[in-house]
C-alpha cells in the first residue's frame, strides 16, 4: 500500500475558521492521511491554507501567506497547494487569475472537495459528524453552533462571505460535545457569528438558552463560555441559565461597537444608546460578577468628536472587564462602503483608538488589582519558562488575561485548581496553590 502524503494545514483568522480546519483535518485522518497544523517548519507534500477575509489587515496576511507557499511550490518545496476559507469565498475569480500556482481554490462551504480531488469519497459522509482533529490542548475546544449572519450591519462583510444564518441541529451539537468529553475535553467555547440568533432560522424562536442548558447537563462538561452575542433582542433567559448552571461561566462576549445614537443608527445596529445602557446594567444585576467582553469601533464615517466623547463616557461607566477596539476600515460591498464617505482622517482614527485603549488599560489594571487575595478556580493550559499558564472562568483562550503560577508548585496540564491571587498586572494575574 502506498503511503499517503502528509498535509500541512495553516489557519488564519478567527476560531470559527479553526473549527473548519479541524473538521477537514479529521476527515483527512479518517482517510489515512497524516496532518499537521501551523507547523513552524511545514514539510508536507500538500499545504492547505484556510484564509480570513474580514478586514484589510487579515486579507493582506492571507495573501502574503498564499504567496509565500506559492513560491515554495515554484521552488519544489511544496507539491500541491490548496486555499480555502473566507478570502477565497469572497475573491475567487481575482485570486485564481493572479496566483496560478495554487492547485485549487475553495470557499467557506465546499472545502471538503479538497479531499474529493484526492480520494473517491462517499458523498453521504457528513463532515459535521466526523471526529475533529483538535488543534487546541485536549482539555478545551471550540464548538461552532451556526454559520452566517442575518444582521447586516453597515460596515460588516460577514454576511457577504458567509450568507444567511444557518443553525446546526441541536442534537448534532450535543453529540459532538459528548464525543469530545469522552476524549478528555472539559471546557467548551461556544462560538458563532451571531450566538443569540441560534434557532431563529429553524422555527422563528431563539433557542440559545435551551441549547446551553442541555449542554451544561452533559456529565463531564466543566466550563461553557459564550462568544459573539448581539445586543438587539437579547435572549434574557440565557442569563438565567448562566446564573443557575455552575458550569456556564459568568462570561459573555458581546460586540457593542458604539454608544451614540448617531453612530448606532448609521452603523445599522438596530439598538439605541438607552437600550445598551439598560442591557449592561441588567446583565450585571442578574449575573453578579459577570465578566463582559466587547469590541468597540472608532472612526466610522461621520463620527464626530461628540460621538467619540460619548464612547469614552460609556467605557468609563461600563468598566468592561475585557474590551478590544479597532479603527474603521472600508470593506468592499458593504453598505457603508457604498453609501458613506470614509471621512474621518487616519490620524484622527488612530488618536481616538489610542485614547480609548489607554482608558481601557487603566480600567483593566484596576479591575485585575481588585482580585488580589481572591481564590479562583483555574485550569492549567501550558508551561512557559518558570511559570504554569492557566485561566479562570473569566478568561477565554488566546484573547484574555492569563493566570501565572510558579513552576515549582508542580501542577498538571488540563487540571483545575483553586488558587489564591497574589499579584496583578494590567492584563495578567499571579497566583499560588497556598491558600
Amino acid at each position: 500500500m502506498n503511503k499517503k502524503p502528509t498535509i500541512d494545514f495553516i489557519t488564519l483568522g478567527c476560531s470559527k475558521n479553526l473549527v473548519d480546519s479541524e473538521k477537514l483535518m479529521g476527515l483527512f485522518e479518517a482517510h489515512g492521511y497524516h496532518v499537521t497544523h501551523d507547523s513552524d517548519n511545514p514539510k508536507g507534500e500538500i499545504v492547505v491554507i484556510n484564509t480570513c477575509g474580514f478586514i484589510e489587515d487579515a486579507k493582506q496576511e492571507s495573501i502574503d501567506t498564499i504567496l509565500e507557499f506559492a513560491q515554495g511550490k515554484t521552488e519544489g518545496r511544496v507539491k500541491r497547494l490548496y486555499v480555502m476559507g473566507c478570502l477565497s469565498e469572497r475573491y475567487l475569480a481575482d485570486l485564481e487569475a493572479e496566483i496560478p500556482e495554487v492547485d485549487g481554490w475553495y470557499g467557506k462551504f465546499n472545502y471538503r472537495k479538497i479531499l474529493e480531488t484526492l480520494e473517491t469519497l462517499d458523498h453521504q459522509e457528513n463532515i459535521d459528524t466526523t471526529p475533529r482533529h483538535l488543534t487546541t490542548p485536549r482539555h478545551y475546544a471550540y464548538i461552532k453552533i451556526s454559520e452566517g449572519c442575518d444582521r447586516h450591519c453597515a460596515y460588516c462583510a460577514i454576511p457577504i462571505i458567509t450568507g444567511r444564518h444557518q443553525s446546526r441541529p441541536m442534537n448534532e451539537i450535543l453529540d459532538e460535545v459528548r464525543y469530545l468529553v469522552s476524549q478528555g475535553t472539559k471546557e467548551f467555547q461556544v462560538i458563532a457569528q451571531e450566538l443569540t440568533y441560534y434557532g431563529v432560522d429553524i422555527d422563528g424562536k431563539q433557542h440559545i438558552a435551551e441549547l446551553i442548558e442541555q449542554m451544561a447537563d452533559i456529565e463531564g462538561v466543566e466550563w461553557i463560555r459564550l462568544h459573539y452575542a448581539y445586543p438587539s433582542h437579547f435572549p434574557w433567559d440565557l442569563l438565567r441559565v448562566m446564573k443557575e448552571r455552575k458550569n456556564v461561566c459568568n462570561y459573555l462576549d458581546i460586540a457593542l461597537q458604539h454608544i451614540s445614537d448617531h453612530m448606532l443608527s448609521r452603523m445599522q445596529r438596530h439598538v439605541t444608546r438607552k437600550e445598551t445602557y439598560e442591557l449592561i446594567q441588567r446583565m450585571r444585576e442578574e449575573v453578579p460578577g459577570i465578566h463582559i467582553r466587547t469590541t468597540l469601533m472608532v472612526g466610522f464615517p461621520g463620527e464626530t468628536d461628540e460621538d467619540f466623547q460619548e464612547l469614552l463616557e460609556f467605557t468609563r461607566w461600563a468598566r468592561f472587564e475585557r474590551m478590544g477596539a479597532f479603527a474603521y476600515s472600508e470593506e468592499d460591498g458593504t453598505y457603508s462602503a457604498e453609501h458613506y464617505k470614509d471621512d474621518v482622517p487616519a490620524e484622527v482614527k488612530q488618536a481616538r483608538l489610542d485614547r480609548l485603549m489607554r482608558l481601557q488599560q487603566q480600567i483593566s489594571a484596576e479591575l485585575e488589582a481588585s482580585k488580589i487575595g481572591q481564590v479562583m478556580r483555574v485550569i492549567i493550559d501550558r508551561t512557559e519558562g518558570d511559570w504554569y499558564v492557566g485561566r479562570s472562568e473569566f478568561c477565554s483562550p488566546e484573547v484574555d488575561p492569563e493566570v501565572l503560577i510558579p513552576i515549582s508548585e508542580q501542577l498538571t496540564i488540563g487540571a483545575f485548581y483553586d488558587l489564591k491571587v497574589t499579584d496583578a498586572e494590567e492584563f495578567d494575574l499571579y497566583a499560588t496553590t497556598r491558600i
